[in-house]
């Protein structure tokens, strides 16, 4: 049990539990109030405290930021005073340096003239010097380009003549199979190929020599040389194939004893020297023993079987004359009975056409034709015409 001592008689008094709980209350109550007054009281003086404390802060800071206001206002001032006198030196100092750059270059383009003018003359020398070693280079160059130029032409000029020789010699061999063709060696005399012309009956016929070219400028001499080729191989014709051709040759000629063509020229002119050369042979042939066969035929002339031929032709051509007149006067006859039928058709359709246009009017259909009909020159003048000059056929 707890216990207290009177505060007057010092005696102990036993507090009970409800005196307990209700000096607990008072006391809790006094203290609350006590502590919530002075909690009142410090918040209060706190907020004196830190009202004054933030008045005096902000009152400095104003204070501070006048003072520096006006340190930076004194010191733009100064910078300001400093800028211009800066700017007025940088001036003079620019206005000297233009001047002393003028004058350096007043100075300096005479010396650069001087310069130049003995840097000019200077480098025309050195370029005439190289100049004249370069036309020098260039022309031991062009001297060696067109040595090279020229062995390189001959030997694609010899190359592509060797290609065109075959292949002439195949298409001769493939466009005349009964001809003997045969190409002439490198370094022999007798131009390029011999033709040996031979008949269908293995005849015989003579020869063509063929002489290839493949340049562009036509040279004479080439005739000179054909003939002489042509006189050693005992050659019956003598051919240049060149696609330059005389003045007067436009395609293929006979040009000073020899023939000129072209390549697109060469198979038709071929095939004349053959026929003319086949011919020659013929006709050479056909005149031996002409003695016998003029005497045989006048007998046979003389005899009685040419003359039953004769009369068997005669007698022919007098039954065949016979044969026309009388289809000649058949016809006439028939083409005179058509004559009169066709126009009494005519005449009997264009009467009926009217009398229907007559009688019904619009209604009467289009016939596609009759207007040739009613033109009246179609009709029987047409077919007179028509008539007579069949006529006139079958009488010639």
């Amino acid at each position: 049990m707890n216990t207290i001592l009177c505060p007057n008689c010092n005696t102990p008094v036993e507090i009970t539990l409800a005196l307990e709980k209700q000096i607990e209350e008072q006391v809790s109550s006094k203290q609350k109030k006590k502590f919530e007054e002075e909690l009142s009281r410090v918040q209060k003086e706190t907020q004196e405290q830190t009202s004054l404390k933030a008045a005096k802060q902000f009152e400095h800071q104003i204070k501070s930021a006048k003072e520096d206001a006006q340190e930076s206002a004194e010191r733009n001032k100064q910078l300001i005073e400093q800028i211009t006198e800066l700017t007025k030196e940088m001036r003079q100092v620019k206005k000297e340096k233009d001047e002393v750059r003028l004058e350096m270059e007043k100075k300096l383009s005479l010396e650069e003239g001087k310069i130049r003018l003995d840097a000019q003359k200077k480098a025309e020398e050195e370029q005439h010097s190289k100049l004249s070693e370069k036309d020098k280079q260039l022309q031991d160059a062009l001297k060696e380009v067109e040595e090279m130029r020229r062995k390189l032409q001959q030997g694609s000029q010899q190359a592509q003549g060797e290609v065109f020789e075959l292949e002439f010699e195949q298409l001769l061999q493939q466009q005349y199979p009964h001809d003997k063709i045969v190409p002439v060696g490198k370094g022999i005399k007798g131009g390029d190929i011999v033709q040996e012309v031979w008949d269908s009956r293995g005849n015989y016929c003579g020869k063509i020599l063929w002489e290839l070219k493949n340049t562009k400028m036509w040279s004479e001499t080439w005739v000179d040389k054909l003939k002489t080729d042509k006189r050693a191989i005992k050659a019956d014709e003598a051919v240049v194939i060149s696609e330059v051709t005389p003045g007067n040759v436009k395609n293929a000629g006979f040009y000073h004893d020899i023939w000129v063509t072209q390549r697109s020229f060469v198979i038709p002119l071929t095939d004349s020297l053959r026929v003319k050369l086949i011919q020659l042979v013929i006709i050479k042939n056909s005149l031996k023993g002409k003695d016998v066969k003029m005497e045989a035929l006048y007998n046979y002339l003389t005899g009685t079987e040419f003359k039953n031929r004769i009369e068997a032709i005669v007698d022919s051509f007098t039954n065949m004359q016979t044969e026309i007149e009388r289809e000649k006067r058949y016809f006439t006859n028939k083409w005179a009975r058509d004559e009169k039928n066709i126009r009494q058709v005519i005449d009997n359709t264009y009467g009926m056409h009217g009398d229907l246009k007559g009688i019904l009017a619009a209604a009467v259909p289009h016939i596609q034709g009759i207007d040739l009909l009613e033109d009246g020159v179609t009709d029987h003048e047409d077919i007179a015409s028509d008539v007579s000059g069949r006529r006139k056929t079958l009488a010639d």
